[in-house]
């Protein structure tokens, strides 16, 4: 026991990536107490809109979609570790100008909307920064193992933030939550400062000339050459915007479907985090890169999973189907991400995993208000469960597409059951 958990921990023994990855922690758990808050503040401010919820979804989204590719260019040209710096300060500034408005009890809906896709800006610059410098913090044999870690910090906060935020908004309100979030975005700006450079595992940075040639059309040329990340990414882009909007979806159905208040919609968002966590760990162990078969048969899991939350007939039966959910949701996304990063050369690192970010987050946009007036109009569940089928029909044609490329089959045994015989003694 004791060596498996030094195994699946191991990227902490380096001290950079310790200090990263505790950053980052303690970031998170404000950022996820800062989305139940926002969209608490949103509903109160709407009369329980779940179209407002959507389009400010979009909102904090749509940079993603305009400015990720432009910012895998400067990760490959520029010093990521500087670039994180900034994107952080900026991210520090916007939390603080918002929760000044929320606690003076100024904030309007409109103030809600621009904090939303200002954020969205810094995370755009921040998010194809940080997934291409995990692989400078521990180099190529620990990548795998850091990639896990770092999405077993992103749903431990996602555990915590949730449960904690509930419980604040009912004690306090949501000001207080906006200001501890933005007190707590202040630790990944120690964290890059104390890093040491001569331990990071770059490569030096081309010349000027080649920087300056490296385009975000030579990167989606790259991609578009190689199958084994494009499949990937076209099945994240599907599920990412038809069923990864859980923080709309579930704050719609605990407060209009199940009546429920704000601690209800935390263990909604806890439960979802217990399973993502454990998802998370069950991939640490992992040495190499994961095959094509491990990556759909998690999709579809997860895409069935995503359906039944939807068609739950009550409120502990959607606790109940929550933490499965997270598990394959997160065990899918987690393998995607690592059999494109493995498969992908140094030089196009920083635009080739800007694109994973693009599909993985930017469709949001596009999916959020349609989700949206889909639980508007239809109810919450409505909007969850044909997310969940669209997700499965997704996953199933890309499995067949493979299997035809492939020339594979799969078959099916069913297995003799087990005879039992009576004698007399």
């Amino acid at each position: 026991m004791q060596a498996r958990l030094s195994t699946m921990f191991q990227s902490l023994q380096v001290r950079n990536y310790r200090l990263f990855a505790s950053g980052q922690l303690v970031k998170l758990i404000g950022v996820w107490m800062m989305f139940i808050a926002q969209d608490w503040l949103v509903l109160e401010l709407s009369d329980d809109s779940a179209t407002a919820l959507g389009v400010v979804v979009a909102l904090q989204f749509t940079p993603v979609l305009l400015l990720t590719l432009i910012s895998g260019r400067l990760a490959d040209r520029y010093d990521k570790r500087m670039l994180l710096f900034v994107a952080n300060a900026f991210w520090t500034v916007l939390s603080l100008a918002m929760s000044v408005l929320v606690i003076t009890g100024l904030v309007q809906l409109w103030h809600v909307f621009v904090f939303a896709a200002l954020l969205g800006v810094a995370n755009a610059v921040e998010t194809p920064v940080r997934q291409a410098f995990v692989s400078e913090l521990v180099g190529t044999r620990l990548l795998p193992n850091a990639l896990s870690l770092n999405a077993a910090v992103f749903n431990s906060a996602r555990i915590v933030g949730p449960a904690v935020a509930g419980l604040a908004i009912a004690a306090f309100d949501v000001g207080p939550v906006f200001m501890v979030t933005a007190l707590s975005s202040i630790a990944p700006l120690v964290t890059v400062i104390q890093m040491r450079s001569s331990e990071l595992y770059r490569p030096p940075l081309p010349p000027r000339e080649e920087r300056a040639a490296a385009t975000v059309m030579d990167g989606l040329r790259y991609v578009g050459r190689r199958p084994d990340l494009l499949l990937p990414m076209v099945v994240m882009s599907v599920i990412g915007m038809a069923l990864f909007n859980f923080q709309l979806t579930l704050a719609a159905l605990a407060k209009t479907v199940f009546n429920t208040g704000a601690a209800s919609f935390g263990l909604f968002s806890t439960t979802l985090a217990v399973g993502a966590l454990a998802g998370a760990l069950a991939g640490t162990g992992r040495r190499s890169r994961p095959s094509v078969w491990l990556v759909l048969g998690a999709a579809i899991a997860c895409a069935v999973f995503g359906t039944l939350v939807g068609l739950a007939p009550t409120y502990w039966t959607v606790v109940a189907l929550l933490p499965p959910t997270g598990f394959f949701m997160v065990y899918f996304a987690q393998a995607a991400n690592q059999r494109v990063q493995l498969g992908t050369d140094a030089a196009f690192r920083g635009r080739v995993m800007a694109l994973w970010v693009l599909v993985f987050l930017g469709t949001n946009p596009i999916g959020a208000p349609l989700v949206g007036w889909v639980a508007e109009t239809f109810g919450a569940g409505v909007s969850i469960w044909a997310g969940g089928l669209l997700s499965l029909a997704t996953a199933l044609l890309a499995l067949a597409w493979q299997l035809r490329r492939d020339g594979a089959r799969v078959r099916f045994r069913v297995l003799p059951m087990p005879r039992f015989y009576v004698t007399e003694a």
